[in-house]
C-alpha cells in the first residue's frame, strides 16, 4: 500500500479534509498529486501539505494509481472525458460526487469500469467520517480491501448500494450544515449565562452525545424519549422546523436522483 501513488483532481474543500485525516495516519503525502485550475488553492494546500505535488494539469493526477475525483457535478462531465486517455488500465478512479452513477463515469471516461463512487464526509478531517462506498464489479475484493484500508483513518466507509448514495449525500454529507449552526448558537449563550468556555463546550458535547444514545440506544419509541423532558422551549417552532427539513431536503434528494 505505501507503494501507491495517489492523485486529486481538483484542490478544494473534500482534498483538503482527505489530505488532513490521510496526512495525519498512514498517507505518504510525498506520494500525492493534486490538480486545480486555481492557483490561489493550490498555493494554499502546499503551504499546509508541502510534500504534496501541485499542478494545474488534470493529466498528473489522472495517471496515479488510485484517482479520486474531487469535483462538483456540473465540472465531472467536462473534465472525465479530457481526463480518460491519461488513466491507466490498472488504476481505479473514485469519484466523491453525487448523481453521477458508476455508469456514467464509466461512460465519461470512454468504458473505463475500475471505478468508486464515495461520499464524503467533513468529520472525516478528525478521522470520525461516515463515507458510503460503492464498488463497480470490475474492482476485485483484494483491491476493495486496498482502498478500504487507505480510507481507514477517515472514520466508517460502510460499502453500500449505488442507488443509495444520494441519499447518503443528504444525510451524512450534508447533515452536519442542519446542526452546526444550532450548536455553536447553543455554545455562545452558555457563555452568555456565566459558563465557561471550555465548561459550555463540554456540556454541548455530553449532551449531544448522551441525547444520540437516548434516541437509538435507549429503546424507547420517538414519542417516549421526548417525553423524558417535559419543558421544550422550541415546542411552538417545530412545526416550522420540520417543514423546512422536509420540504427542502425531499427537493434536493429528487433533483440529485434526477426525478
Amino acid at each position: 500500500m505505501q507503494t501507491k501513488t495517489i492523485g486529486f483532481i481538483g484542490g478544494g474543500r473534500i482534498t483538503n479534509i482527505f489530505l488532513t485525516a490521510l496526512g495525519e495516519r498512514t498517507l505518504p503525502l510525498d506520494r500525492v498529486t493534486v490538480s486545480d485550475n486555481q492557483p490561489d488553492t493550490l498555493a494554499k494546500l502546499k503551504a499546509v501539505f508541502p510534500d504534496i505535488t501541485t499542478t494545474p494539469d488534470n493529466q498528473q493526477p489522472a495517471a496515479k494509481d488510485i484517482v479520486f475525483v474531487a469535483l462538483h457535478p456540473p465540472a465531472i462531465k467536462n473534465v472525465l472525458p479530457e481526463i480518460k486517455e491519461s488513466i491507466r488500465p490498472q488504476s481505479i478512479v473514485i469519484s466523491l460526487a453525487p448523481i453521477f452513477t458508476l455508469q456514467k463515469l464509466g461512460e465519461l471516461l470512454g468504458g473505463f469500469q475500475r471505478i468508486a463512487r464515495l461520499i464524503p464526509n467533513a468529520p472525516s478531517i478528525v478521522h470520525a467520517g461516515y463515507n458510503p462506498v460503492s464498488f463497480s464489479p470490475a474492482i476485485s475484493s483484494e483491491e476493495r480491501a486496498e482502498i478500504e484500508l487507505i480510507l481507514d483513518p477517515l472514520g466508517q466507509h460502510p460499502v453500500v448500494a449505488e442507488e443509495t448514495l444520494e441519499a447518503y449525500a443528504i444525510i451524512a454529507s450534508m447533515g452536519p450544515t442542519y446542526f452546526w449552526f444550532q450548536w455553536q448558537t447553543l455554545r455562545q449563550l452558555a457563555t452568555t449565562f456565566g459558563l465557561e468556555p471550555s465548561d459550555a463546550d463540554a456540556t454541548l458535547a455530553n449532551m449531544l452525545q448522551g441525547s444520540v444514545k437516548t434516541l437509538f440506544n435507549s429503546g424507547l419509541d420517538y414519542e417516549a424519549v421526548c417525553d423524558l423532558i417535559p419543558v421544550k422551549p422550541l415546542a411552538d417552532q417545530e412545526a416550522q422546523i420540520r417543514e423546512a427539513f422536509e420540504g427542502n431536503l425531499s427537493k434536493l434528494y429528487k433533483k440529485l436522483k434526477g426525478v
